[in-house]
C-alpha cells in the first residue's frame, strides 16, 4: 500500500498520460496541490520552479487572479453555449477578431477547438474538405517531419514523428508522410555546413514530393521551433528554402505555434522570428496560459474559400466540438492576451530569454554536455557521454532520467526527451529564477559524472 493515502486513490482509479501504468502502480503520483507564479508546491509543502511552465503552457504562472476573476465573470454571465449551426458568444467574437489582427500573415476566419491534437485533427479533415471542394480528391497526402510532434489523437499523432506515439498503436495512417528534421547537432553529416544541411533538407522534401507526386500533397504541418521533439532551433535559411518548394507546388503550409504561440520565441509567433508565411496557424496551450481548455485554427482566404463553397454546395461543415469557442476559455484568453501586451512578456520573453540563452552557453565546456539549443524562454541541454560521437548511454533516455530525477530532488522541474534536459519556464520568470534553472543544472552536472559510468557505451 503506498503511503500517502491520496497517492493510493490515484493508483486504484487513474490511467495516466505518458506514463509506464504498471511502474506507477508502485510508485504513485508526485501530486501537485498549488502553484504561486512560476512555482508549484506538493502536498508535502515542497517548492519546484517549473520550467516547464507546467506543459509548455502556463505562460502567466501558476496563480494569475485576473484569469481566475475572468472566468468567474463569464461563468455568472454566460458559463456555457456552443458555436453549433450560426450560434456565437459575445467572448468568442472577440477572440476570433483579435487573433486575426495580431497573426504575422494575413489571415481570414477562426475556428475553435479545444486542444492542439484536436486543432491538428481537424485541420487535416479540413485539408481533405477543400481538396474536394477544388475537385483534386488525389491530393490528400500531407507532409510532417521527424521529430515533430502535433499531439495525440489518431492523426495528430500520426503527423507527429515520434516513436513512442506510434507505437502499438497501429499509427501513422496512411498518406501521411514525414521527413527529415531539421536538427543539425543529430543529423548533420560529418563537415556539413548549417547551409549545406538546410540545402540537403529542402532537396530531400522536393525529392519526396515528386516520387509521391506534387498534385497528391495537399499540405506541410511544421513547429517553427520543435517543442516535444527535443526543442529543436531550425539553422539559418532552413524555413526559406523550405518555404520555397512548397510554394512552387502550391502546398499548404500548416504553422504549429501551439508551443511557439504568444511569446515563447521572443516574437508573438514563431513564424515573426524565422518569418514563416503559413496559410494555418495552429494556436493553443498559451492561449490561455492553460487555465482553460482552448484552441484555434487560424487560416487564410486561400485556405476558407474553397472550405466555404464546399459546405454551400453540401449544405453543411459537418464539424464542430461542444466546447469550441467556448465562452469561458474564450473570456480568459482574451484577458490572457491583455495581460501579455499591458505586462510586455513578449519584451520580457526576449530579454530574460537572452539572458537564459547566454547563462546556458556557459555549460557547454562541461564533459557531459553536447549541445545547448534555444531561443527567447525554450531552450535543452543536450547531454551526452562521448561528445565526440554525440551519444550518450546505450539505451536512449538513460541518462537524461537520472538528470531530472536529480533536478526533482532540488525542487526544479524539466523534462528529459530522450538525453536532452527540455526547459520552457512561464513568460513571467526573472533574472533571478534564470540563475536558480541555470545553477540547478550546472550542480545537476557536476552530480551527474559519478551516476553515470555504469550507463556509458562500451
Amino acid at each position: 500500500m503506498l503511503p500517502n493515502s491520496q497517492q493510493a486513490r490515484d493508483v486504484a482509479y487513474q490511467l495516466h498520460a505518458y506514463t509506464n501504468a504498471r511502474s506507477h502502480q508502485g510508485t504513485g503520483p508526485l501530486i501537485i496541490e498549488r502553484g504561486e507564479g512560476p512555482y508549484v508546491f506538493d502536498t508535502a509543502g515542497k517548492r519546484y520552479l517549473d520550467a516547464m511552465a507546467g506543459l509548455w503552457s502556463a505562460g502567466l504562472g501558476f496563480s494569475e487572479k485576473r484569469l481566475i476573476e475572468a472566468a468567474h465573470r463569464q461563468m455568472q454571465v454566460l458559463p456555457f453555449y456552443h458555436t453549433f449551426t450560426s450560434r456565437s458568444n459575445g467572448p468568442c467574437i472577440e477572440l476570433a477578431e483579435k487573433l486575426v489582427k495580431i497573426s504575422p500573415v494575413p489571415m481570414s476566419k477562426v475556428f475553435f477547438t479545444n486542444s492542439g491534437s484536436e486543432a491538428n485533427d481537424t485541420v487535416l479533415k479540413l485539408i481533405a474538405y477543400r481538396s474536394n471542394a477544388l475537385g483534386q480528391p488525389q491530393r490528400k497526402k500531407v507532409i510532417s517531419r521527424l521529430r515533430g510532434y502535433h499531439g495525440v489523437t489518431i492523426a495528430a499523432a500520426s503527423l507527429t514523428g515520434l516513436p513512442d506515439n506510434h507505437r502499438s498503436f497501429d499509427l501513422p495512417l496512411p498518406n501521411i508522410l514525414h521527413t527529415g528534421s531539421p536538427h543539425f547537432y543529430k543529423d548533420s553529416r560529418p563537415g556539413e555546413s548549417e547551409e549545406t544541411f538546410a540545402t540537403r533538407r529542402a532537396e530531400e522534401l522536393e525529392s519526396q514530393i515528386q516520387r509521391e507526386g506534387a498534385d497528391t500533397i495537399a499540405a506541410f504541418f511544421a513547429e517553427p521551433v520543435m517543442g516535444a521533439g527535443g526543442v529543436i532551433v531550425p539553422p539559418p535559411t532552413y524555413w526559406d528554402k523550405i518555404q520555397q518548394v512548397l510554394r512552387q507546388h502550391r502546398i499548404l503550409l500548416v504553422a504549429d505555434e501551439v508551443i511557439c504561440g504568444f511569446g515563447r520565441t521572443g516574437k508573438m509567433f514563431g513564424c515573426e522570428t524565422y518569418d514563416i508565411a503559413p496559410d494555418v496557424i495552429v494556436v493553443s496551450k498559451q492561449l490561455t496560459s492553460s487555465y482553460f481548455p482552448l484552441s484555434a485554427i487560424i487560416m487564410n482566404d486561400y485556405m476558407f474559400e474553397p472550405i466555404a463553397e464546399e459546405s454551400n454546395k453540401v449544405g453543411v461543415l459537418a464539424h464542430g466540438f461542444t466546447g469550441g469557442g467556448h465562452p469561458v476559455g474564450a473570456a480568459i484568453a482574451i484577458e490572457n492576451l491583455k495581460l501579455i501586451e499591458e505586462r510586455e512578456l513578449i519584451a520580457n520573453a526576449s530579454r530574460i530569454g537572452a539572458y537564459m540563452q547566454d547563462r546556458l552557453r556557459t555549460l557547454s565546456e562541461h564533459p557531459l554536455v553536447g549541445e545547448v539549443r534555444g531561443v527567447g524562454l525554450i531552450a535543452a541541454v543536450e547531454l551526452v557521454l562521448d561528445k565526440e560521437r554525440k551519444v550518450a548511454a546505450a539505451t536512449p533516455g538513460d541518462v537524461g532520467k537520472v538528470a531530472r530525477r536529480l533536478m526533482h530532488e532540488r525542487g526544479i522541474i524539466v523534462r528529459n526527451v530522450d538525453d536532452a534536459l527540455a526547459m520552457c519556464p512561464p513568460l513571467i520568470v526573472n533574472k533571478d529564477q534564470i540563475d536558480e534553472l541555470v545553477d540547478g543544472i550546472a550542480g545537476v552536472l557536476d552530480e551527474l559524472k559519478a551516476k553515470v559510468v555504469n550507463l556509458s557505451r562500451a
